[in-house]
């Protein structure tokens, strides 16, 4: 008798769930069909991560699998919003593999972190974004559906026939999730396109410009978020380069984290990040910025006086508490959150729908993955109310939230546009998840050419018996060394555990503690005028306002523990809120774990 082949637990999870579904009496039809991503059939096709099978033209990853038990109330399906990326073939990760260990790393010069869009995205080709087909209210749910799944399965053949899959990066091929940002698109009087200041040109598709400017003839607002993770003379450059190229925008810099540029940074640093206690959300920097443009957009037809009232209130009665991390005391009122998980399909809207109907702008709020959508929701709102995560894909369904009684806010899943952005740069990036990358060593290598990782981290190569001497790293040897320094081993044989490792390093370069921007193309040779440009003054003035007059704000240096279980479970709003201090160990408190257990804590005298 034949010995069987082996397979995993999870393959065994897996098996056993697709028995009771069948014992439960599921129709195949409803589990195969495009309404639900958990179907026994799907789900054999994904046993191994790295499955060969000529079963479909194009190979199909799911992530973010949610446990399912069966079909919800009216049909809904916990992982009909999961994401779908084409699968990498076993070769092509063996192979990248293989050029981790190999590869000597250079570093690349201050001329190539530049990044032009036309790079990204080739104008005019077919790298472009899924159009709704036209309908009407006479066709059918069933008609109106498959039209949808044909125009779709059209566009995805367009493009895998124009370009290999060696020269794509990854992007979104469920549909529903597309669904999401149609019907997000067609309902918003005000559209804004969020970005990441650490790579704008990266999360800005010049298709959907030019399709909302265009043909939905709406106003789009582009968003820098996360400006606190940049210079100022570089976010100063990328607003006059969109400015330059894309001139019907309307540009607003926002953080929900503003940070003090008055205190010195250290490089050196990166393992500490700095959290303010009793931090709430209404210290965001740029609410008043977008509600200035919202009033030029609708030029006085919606009364946004409460919005502004708002404000004034969130800046004059912030609490930064006194360091115990309480919440900040609710508003008035109850909160009015409002989660879609209709069939978006058949909403009876259209592009053509009344624009600010009832005396209400509603703001659609879209954007890539780990842009900070829902944080920014949360930081005009003043308190948390939309949940957030660092892991793409957290969002699944649009959700609409009533800022004051004339603005609704809607928050889109992050959704990733066909490009040809290098993968590992995606990766970087945050738009792909990094629990589920199956090689992230050229990820790390990528980082280690433009910022000097192994300098920073002070590591030390694992083949130097002299620290002194000056050795070739690659990919492998970084990921090698901070397993090493900090611990990170297997649990049989307790060799350095180097994916555990590249996963941390990349969640560093994730959080911004290894910070990578990329540039505008020319910024190397004006990088002086940019540092000295009148706004770069003001936004380090506007960066400086820390709380009312007369709050002190407290800080306080937490060090990175060993097992990195808050890099994977918790989100950069939460670490950066203050939540969990009291479980988080002081300076001092440090130093005795560290006497006790060498790799719980590095020493400040390490880094």
């Amino acid at each position: 008798m034949p010995r069987k082949k082996p397979f995993s637990v999870k393959q065994k999870k897996k098996q056993l769930q697709d028995k009771r579904e069948r014992k439960r009496g599921l129709q195949d039809g409803l589990r195969s069909s495009s309404n639900s991503r958990s179907g026994s059939r799907e789900r054999r096709e994904e046993q191994t991560d790295t499955s060969d099978g000529e079963s479909m033209t194009h190979h199909i990853r799911r992530l973010n699998q949610q446990p399912s038990q069966g079909l919800g109330p009216r049909g809904y399906d916990a992982n009909r919003y999961r994401l779908h990326f084409e699968r990498d073939s076993r070769e092509e990760v063996e192979r990248r593999k293989r050029a981790a260990r190999e590869q000597v790393l250079q570093p690349v010069s201050a001329e190539l972190l530049e990044l032009d869009i036309r790079e990204v995205y080739q104008l005019g080709s077919v790298l472009d974004f899924p159009r709704r087909p036209p309908w009407s209210y006479e066709m059918s749910k069933e008609q109106l559906m498959s039209q949808e799944e044909r125009s779709f399965q059209e566009y995805l053949g367009k493009i895998h026939g124009a370009y290999s899959s060696e020269k794509l990066s990854y992007f979104e091929h469920n549909l529903e999730t597309w669904r999401q940002l149609w019907r997000v698109l067609e309902m918003s009087d005000i559209v804004l396109l969020i970005t990441d200041i650490r790579h704008p040109v990266v999360n800005f598709p010049p298709a959907l410009y030019e399709y909302v400017t265009g043909e939905l003839g709406l106003a789009l607002v582009l968003v820098l978020n996360k400006v606190d993770l940049a210079p100022p003379a570089l976010v100063v450059a990328w607003k006059h380069y969109f400015h330059q190229h894309y001139p019907q925008l309307h540009i607003v810099l926002f953080t929900s984290f503003p940070r003090d540029p008055r205190t010195p940074q250290d490089p050196s640093s990166v393992l500490k990040k700095s959290r303010r206690r009793g931090r709430g959300w209404t210290r965001a920097l740029g609410p008043e910025q977008l509600l200035r443009a919202c009033e030029a957009i609708t030029a006085g037809k919606v009364d946004l006086s409460s919005w502004r009232e708002k404000i004034a209130r969130d800046v004059a009665g912030a609490t930064w508490g006194n360091g115990s991390g309480e919440e900040e005391e609710e508003e008035d009122g109850p909160a009015v959150l409002v989660e879609q998980q209709t069939d978006s399909a058949m909403e009876p809207t259209g592009p053509t729908q009344e624009h600010y109907k009832d005396g209400v702008v509603t703001i659609g709020c879209v954007g890539f993955p780990n842009v900070g959508k829902s944080s920014l929701i949360n930081g005009l709102v003043g308190r948390k109310v939309v949940s957030v995560s660092r892991t793409p894909g957290h969002t699944r369904y649009f959700q609409t939230y009533f800022l004051t009684p004339s603005v609704k806010l809607c928050d889109c899943p992050g959704l990733i546009f066909p490009s040809l952005l290098p993968r590992q740069l995606q990766v970087l990036a945050g738009i792909y998840p990094i629990a589920q990358i199956q090689e992230p060593y050229t990820a790390v290598g990528y980082l280690a050419s433009r910022i000097p990782v192994q300098v920073l981290l002070h590591l030390r190569h694992p083949e130097a018996k002299d620290p002194s001497a000056e050795h070739p790293w690659c990919a492998w040897d970084i990921c090698e060394a901070w397993a090493e320094k900090r611990g990170y081993k297997t649990a049989k044989a307790a060799r350095n555990d180097v994916y555990r490792a590249a996963n941390s390093l990349l969640r560093l370069a994730l959080d911004g503690r290894l910070s990578l921007c990329f540039h505008p193309p020319g910024y190397s040779e004006q990088k002086g005028t940019w540092e000295s440009h009148p706004e770069t003054t003001e936004l380090v003035v506007l960066q400086g306002r820390v709380g009312p007059a007369g709050d002190e704000e407290e800080e306080e240096e937490e060090e990175l523990s060993s097992s990195c279980e808050e890099e994977g479970e918790e989100d950069r709003d939460a670490d950066e809120e203050g939540e969990g201090d009291e479980d988080t160990p002081t300076s001092a408190a440090g130093a005795s774990l560290a006497a006790r257990n060498p790799y719980a804590l590095l020493g400040e005298d390490e880094c």
